[in-house]
This record gives C-alpha cells, sequence and structure tokens, in this order.
C-alpha cells in the first residue's frame, strides 16, 4: 500500500499568554514579512515583539488566553485523513500540521514525516490564495527541514476550487438567513492585507482573493451588493485597499449594514474573532452600520474538506513540483507565481 503524508501549513498562534512574545518574535524575523538584513531584522523582531506584546496579550484573552487555530487546524486534519481514507482506500494516508510561527514548528513535522516513511508527500498550504508571505515563506522553511523519503509535490493555491467557493457561499448563506435575510445589506469580502510594494513586486495574492470573491459572489445573486476589503493594516508602509473599516463607515454613511466574509481565512483566530467580532462591530455601532454580520470561517464545512482533499488527490495525478490546485493559473505580470516556468500542467502562463 502506498504511504502518503499530508502536510498542512498554516501561521500557528501562541497557546497561551507566555508564548504570546516568542510568536510575536518568530513573526516579525521571518524575511518574508520583514525585508532587511538578518541582524537588522532579529533587532526589529526583538522590539515589535515587546511592544507589542500586551496588546496581544490582551487580545488573545478574548479568546480564553490563546490561539484556537492549533485546534481547529487538528479538527481539519482529522477530517481531511478521514475523508481521503474513503475516496483513497488505496492509500495508507496520514495527515500533519507544520506551522510556520509557533508549535508544532516544521522542524518537528519533518521528524514526525520522516518516520513515517511515506511514498508520496503532498504540501498543502492552509492558505488559499497564495503569497510570498504565507505559503512561499511556509513551503520555503520545510525545504530547509524536511531529509526524508518520499516524492514531494506542493499545492501553491486553490483560490477558485469548486469546494472552495461552495463553502463560502454555504456559509454567507446561512449567516444571512438567520438574520432574516435583510435586504439593506453590502457583502464584505475581508482578507488579510499586505503593503502595495509586495504585490508591485509580483505576488498574486490580491488577484487571487478577488477571484474567489467573484466566484463566491456569482453564486449569490440575492446578495449583488459586495465588496474586497483588506484589514489587519501595521506599521507605516501603504496597504492595498480599500480597507475593511473604510467600508464599514461607508455602508453606515450610505444607511446599509454588512455582511463580512472572511474570505482567505479557514479557520477562526485573532483576526476573525476579535478584529471581525469586536473592534470592527464595535465601529459598525459608531457608525450606524446594521445590521453587522460575519459568516463564520470555514472550519471543517464539508465542502472545504472536499476541497482539501481533491487538492491532494489531484497533486497525485501530476508529476512533482508546485502547481495550483484546479483551474487557476496566475496572470503574466504575477512573476513571484511558484509555478511560471512549469510545464507540470498544460495552459499554464
Amino acid at each position: 500500500m502506498t504511504r502518503l503524508a499530508v502536510v498542512l501549513f498554516n501561521l500557528g498562534g501562541p497557546d497561551g499568554p507566555d508564548a504570546v512574545k516568542p510568536f510575536l518574535f518568530n513573526l516579525f524575523r521571518d524575511p518574508a514579512i520583514v525585508s532587511a538584513p538578518a541582524p537588522v531584522r532579529y533587532a526589529l523582531a526583538a522590539l515589535i515583539s515587546s511592544r507589542r506584546e500586551k496588546a496581544a496579550q490582551a487580545n488573545y484573552q478574548l479568546m480564553g488566553g490563546g490561539s484556537p487555530l492549533l485546534p481547529e487546524t487538528r479538527r481539519q486534519a482529522a477530517a481531511l485523513e478521514a475523508l481521503l481514507k474513503t475516496e483513497a482506500p488505496a492509500v495508507e494516508s496520514r495527515v500533519f500540521i507544520a506551522m510556520r510561527y509557533w508549535k508544532p514548528l516544521a522542524a518537528e513535522t519533518a521528524r514526525q514525516v520522516a518516520e513515517f516513511a511515506p511514498d508520496e508527500i503532498v504540501l498543502l498550504p492552509l492558505y488559499p490564495q497564495f503569497s510570498t508571505t504565507t505559503t512561499a515563506s511556509s513551503l520555503k522553511d520545510w525545504r530547509k527541514v524536511y531529509q526524508g523519503p518520499g516524492a514531494v509535490r506542493a499545492v501553491c493555491c486553490y483560490p477558485t476550487l469548486a469546494g472552495l467557493v461552495a463553502a463560502h457561499a454555504h456559509a454567507i448563506e446561512a449567516t444571512w438567513a438567520a438574520a432574516g435575510m435583510p435586504k439593506n445589506v453590502r457583502l464584505l469580502f475581508s482578507a488579510h492585507g499586505l503593503p502595495e510594494k509586495i504585490i508591485a513586486a509580483g505576488d498574486p495574492y490580491r488577484a487571487q482573493i478577488e477571484a474567489t470573491a467573484a466566484a463566491v459572489a456569482a453564486r449569490l445573486p440575492a446578495l449583488a451588493d459586495w465588496q474586497v476589503c483588506y484589514q489587519s493594516r501595521v506599521g507605516p508602509l501603504k496597504w492595498i485597499g480599500p480597507s475593511t473599516d473604510e467600508e464599514i463607515r461607508r455602508a453606515g454613511e450610505e444607511g446599509l449594514g454588512v455582511l463580512i466574509s472572511p474570505i482567505a481565512f479557514v479557520s477562526e483566530h485573532v483576526e476573525t474573532l476579535v478584529e471581525l467580532d469586536h473592534d470592527y462591530a464595535r465601529l459598525a455601532g459608531e457608525v450606524g452600520c446594521a445590521p453587522y454580520l460575519r459568516a463564520p470561517a470555514l472550519g471543517i464545512e464539508p465542502a472545504f474538506v472536499g476541497a482539501l482533499a481533491d487538492a491532494v488527490i489531484g497533486s497525485l495525478a501530476r508529476e512533482g513540483g508546485t502547481a495550483p490546485s484546479g483551474d487557476w493559473r496566475c496572470a503574466r505580470e504575477h512573476r513571484q507565481c511558484p509555478f511560471k516556468g512549469q510545464r507540470s500542467l498544460e495552459g499554464a502562463t
């Protein structure tokens, strides 16, 4: 029986108050996040993590003291492993988790995968939309530490995969229906933002976010008023927009409420449970934006888990390397796309 290791990647999150500072340090010392020479980057990471520790601890306290990201990812891993056993019974599948900035880190997971001794490995980021700051950083980190057996295939992105789109549409419809299907609602697809200079350098993230949003909106004709926006801005650089808070203010000025879909987040964590559910909900109340509705992250929604399984099985049907799942192909100007120049799939641009 073929042995398959699937490695799910995510950013990770502190599991308690004492983990907040080292988590932030790991985040800001990543060259994909702070592009500076190592000595400067480490000094900045130490400074930023010290300055932000107490504020971040307060945010995590709203969620019980730590991030729910790892428990949610474990549930996703278990659901995916169970589905793979059903859909690919001739393969012995095991799903592992590697976090970028907190435990379990890639080095620990790499040892577990090597002990499993797989014939095949599929690297599957839980970031449907590729960015150099997320997917590329996680895959680079993994390749530095894994020294075990197995033919490796990586999924760089799956922004329009059918199951992903269906899962988002279902979550939005259910949230809208539970609120009584209000008519005065604008649908906001909110994603984590990035500095404009990253996008200008050829990162395809923004284009993929917009593609996901458009595909989901096409399934929701009753919510035809929609907008993509970006949250979580930090630092002095100019970030892509419009920002989520700007769009909430605009909706309030126009006498509208909002229904927010966390379009780039597949698990609940600080950006959804604090930023969306507390900070932006309070803002909506202040500017008269009502109702304020928020669709849940995808979690273990069956269509989403099915999309992950499709991505894994589809990867096994092609040669090695890194490629998107589904029919997505980046435009030529997105030169940071890792699929550029590969010929493992037909129709690549």
